[in-house]
């Protein structure tokens, strides 16, 4: 999801440059080169050269996430990714950690529905030495009872504070999980408490030796380094992990097609903002139709994109009748994914009254669309914020991690300015007619314990 934002000089020239290119149908010329290539082993690798700065961003990322987990095992995934600072044989644990600090690097990891990655970034000459440690816990992590189970204790403590004491975050959970009746994405990422505290050291060796192999991962190294060097490097590292087992196509229950309008209401004594949220079912960009997540993106940006969006327009300027409205578009998931929608009314306003003019937005949307002049002008946004994004060394490997991770090319993602482009005003109609209908949503209200809503805040 893209957000708004003042354009600096730099952005602003990029934005003329991305309105020529539309003029000339020409493909962005600022786009970095990119080698993408394979190892005997299966391992993927993306390698971005990018020498403005004398540092280099080295990422795994493993085609495993918390929708690939067995019954019974939610939040594995994300225990697993804890777990894999625990150590190896060669590397005790603590020691891939410090050798980062100590060079004044940066490390961190992070899990999704589709995918799990593992990141550093530090000074270029240092990069052999992360690709050694990250090639040696690639297959040889030691897990004992001794380091398994008090690592559970802090993910447990990590439920309780994003989730447990978060009602916000408590309704998203719940709200996922009704639109999502058959397929995995309905279980949250860090998995449901009652079966958290029941993962052991034997259920992580198992998850472990089933997905982390190198022919199911993908390596991106984007930074101060030829294509040449970043080969041989990863060659001398990588090429010599074995591979574990052969991949099979990832094979999830399907979501069938939503039949019924869905309502999640969660009271809580903490709730000091009562909120609306809604989430439809939408394609993804794997998943769509050519051309068709583009407008879908394109339609949630003009709908929820901050204070320039149609919602926010309506009920907090227009209207009056909310303090914040919004929305988003997760295209990058393997599967059938969301668009969502969100408001919180001001005081004297309940959340019925606003969830009726939500609607109203809405069935605007869907009868009118937008004008040709307005879509023109989110698309030369957008595809701005896009180029713009790839300037952080970071980011840039994260578009490239997260699209071959979920069923995209590295043409997908250097294509995306293009196929923005593409869409019309009326793509992005037909994409509100098509996904923006009632039976294919679940609305949240998180509203204070004792009031429903159709009561006021006092």
């Amino acid at each position: 999801m893209l957000f708004p934002r003042r354009l600096p000089a730099a952005a602003g020239a990029i934005l003329l440059l991305v309105l020529a290119g539309t003029a000339s149908g020409s493909s962005s010329a600022s786009a970095p080169p990119v080698s993408h290539s394979t190892l005997a082993n299966g391992l993927e690798v993306v390698i971005i050269p990018d020498r403005r700065a004398p540092v280099v961003t080295h990422m795994v990322w493993y085609r495993v996430g918390a929708a690939d987990e067995p019954p019974g095992k939610s939040g594995i995934a994300h225990f697993l990714e804890h777990l894999m600072f625990k150590g190896t044989a060669k590397n005790p644990a603590g020691r891939f950690s410090q050798v980062v600090a100590t060079i004044g690097g940066q490390e961190n990891a992070f899990t999704s529905h589709d995918y799990t990655a593992y990141f550093q970034r530090v000074s270029r000459e240092h990069l052999p030495t992360l690709m050694e440690f990250e090639a040696d816990r690639m297959t040889g992590l030691v897990l004992t009872d001794e380091n398994v189970l008090p690592e559970r204790n802090v993910v447990l403590e990590e439920q309780n504070s994003r989730v447990a004491n978060e009602p916000s975050a408590r309704l998203g959970e719940q709200v996922s999980a009704a639109l999502y009746v058959n397929h995995p994405y309905g279980r949250p990422i860090i998995g449901w408490r009652h079966e958290i505290e029941k993962l052991n050291r034997d259920d992580a060796l198992a998850f472990y030796r089933r997905f982390y192999t190198p022919n199911n991962a993908v390596l991106v190294i984007a930074g101060d380094i030829s294509v040449e060097d970043a080969k041989s490097l990863v060659e001398r590292t990588y090429g010599k992990v074995k591979r574990r087992f052969e991949v099979t196509p990832r094979m999830r229950p399907q979501e069938p097609e939503p039949n019924a309008a869905r309502q999640v209401v969660l009271s809580d004594p903490r709730v000091a903002q009562p909120s609306l949220q809604r989430s439809y079912l939408v394609p993804s960009y794997a998943t769509a139709r050519p051309g068709e997540s583009e407008a879908v993106d394109v339609l949630a940006y003009l709908v929820g994109n901050g204070a320039t969006g149609r919602l926010f327009q309506r009920l907090v300027v227009e209207q009056g009748i909310a303090t914040s409205a919004g929305g988003w578009y997760q295209g990058m998931s393997l599967d059938a994914s969301r668009m969502g929608l969100h408001a919180s009314p001001k005081p004297d306003v309940t959340l019925t009254a606003l969830e009726r003019a939500m609607d109203g937005v809405v069935a605007e949307v869907i009868e009118k669309g937008f004008s040709a002049e307005e879509v023109e002008l989110a698309k030369s946004r957008m595809i701005a914020d896009y180029i713009y994004a790839q300037d952080n060394q970071s980011t840039l490997a994260r578009l490239y991690g997260s699209a071959l991770t979920t069923g995209l090319s590295v043409d997908d993602v250097r294509l995306r300015p293009e196929r923005l482009r593409a869409v019309t005003a009326e793509a992005v109609r037909e994409a509100a007619r098509t996904y923006l209908l009632a039976h294919r949503s679940v609305t949240g209200y998180l509203v204070k314990d004792g009031m429903g809503r159709e009561e006021k805040r006092s």
